[in-house]
């Protein structure tokens, strides 16, 4: 039997939760004020996929091995996504408004189309649309 989550947390650390906040609010998300504090702020990505922004020395107290600096090396590409390639434009370049930077520019494969960019702390995020019914078949 194959192990299924029920739910995703994925864990990030940020410099400035405020600021993260502000950056997230600005591109469309909403955040659970019940698991939210000056420590910690839970995203809501989807019905049961959320982002924990945790202030980078909160973070620190999971793990003991060194903090990434995200706007030096890569450790994950959180990708998510969107109901349409003008909503992957529209996602992106709010957040280009918000302070993000560019990852790299939107890749169409016909069949997949996809943007990304680096948010204030330098984590990367890719939105993408795929089109089911133009998969290539093989």
């Amino acid at each position: 039997m194959a192990l299924q989550s029920k739910q995703i947390f994925v864990n990030l650390p940020v410099k400035d939760l405020n600021k993260s906040i502000d950056f997230f609010t600005a591109i469309g998300y909403e955040f659970n004020p019940q698991f939210t504090d000056q420590k910690a702020a839970c995203m809501v990505i989807g019905e049961n996929i959320f982002a924990m922004l945790l202030v980078e020395e909160f973070f620190q107290t999971f793990t003991k091995k060194e903090l990434t600096d995200a706007t030096r090396s890569t450790e994950v590409i959180v990708a998510l996504s969107a109901d349409s390639r003008a909503q992957v434009d529209e996602i992106v370049n709010k957040a280009f408004a918000a302070g993000a930077t560019p990852a790299k520019d939107p890749v169409d494969h016909g069949f997949m189309y996809g943007w990304s960019f680096q948010d204030l702390d330098g984590h990367l995020w890719e939105f993408l649309h795929m089109d089911q019914g133009a998969v290539p078949q093989e």
